[in-house]
């Protein structure tokens, strides 16, 4: 693997992280995933936490780098099917209209869009701090 290249990777999710938190999308490139914040609030009976939800849109083929979410999270499949590997678990196929769990912490090993040839999206509801970006990459 090209040094160089390893570290472009962690570092474009950091950005991207800070991006989302902003409220601002990513645009789609041959890399990465688009995510768009739908909604980001306060927790008002939760001080200290945020609420967010927000889309995942793959394009045929697309992966997610490796990463852990320091909030809980739970992922609807609003289109296609989507490869989820989370902790110790295996990976696992979901459908469109199935959702999966994510605890706080968890480590995301694995998300990718199952086809090659058609689009996959999900809707995604994550409780975290108030100053959490949404992920973190997982060291290489």
């Amino acid at each position: 693997m090209n040094p160089s290249k390893s570290l472009i990777a962690p570092l474009c999710w950091l950005t991207l992280a800070g991006l989302m938190s902003a409220g601002i999308a990513n645009a789609h490139d041959a890399e990465h995933e688009k995510v768009t914040v739908l909604e980001e609030h306060p927790m008002l009976n939760a001080p200290g936490k945020k609420a967010m939800v927000l889309t995942v849109d793959y394009l045929p083929g697309q992966a997610s780098i490796a990463h852990s979410h320091s909030g809980s999270a739970i992922a609807y499949v609003l289109e296609g099917e989507v490869i989820s590997r989370v902790n110790d678990g295996k990976a696992m196929t979901y459908q469109t209209g199935q959702t999966w769990y994510e605890p706080a912490g968890s480590r995301h090993y694995e998300s990718r869009n199952a086809s090659a040839t058609k689009p996959a999206k999900l809707l995604v509801f994550i409780l975290l701090d108030d100053k959490a970006d949404i992920l973190t990459p997982l060291p290489q």
